[in-house]
């Protein structure tokens, strides 16, 4: 047997099932342990949404030393902002 990791179209998913049903003594189905996470395909879409925004320069990317900066300004503004 070989090993094949396949992405499905959702609209195509049900038909894809039905042939794997008929073909259940030549196709074996275990599920990926990427697959134990319920959330798997809607965060994996979030992620390819995210890049492709990155990619269109609709979002920005920023680098670490960067992403620090502006979170301790955040961190900053929040303690001035709610402290007592």
């Amino acid at each position: 047997m070989k090993t094949l990791t396949i992405d499905i179209q959702d609209s195509f998913l049900k038909e894809f099932l039905n042939f794997v049903q008929k073909s259940q003594n030549k196709i074996l189905v275990r599920n990926s342990s990427d697959y134990e996470d319920i959330y798997f395909d809607d965060r994996k879409k979030q992620l390819q949404k995210i890049r492709e925004d990155i990619k269109d320069g609709k979002e920005k990317l920023y680098s670490i030393d960067e992403f620090e900066k502006r979170f301790d300004l955040f961190e900053k503004e929040i303690d001035k902002k709610y402290a007592n």
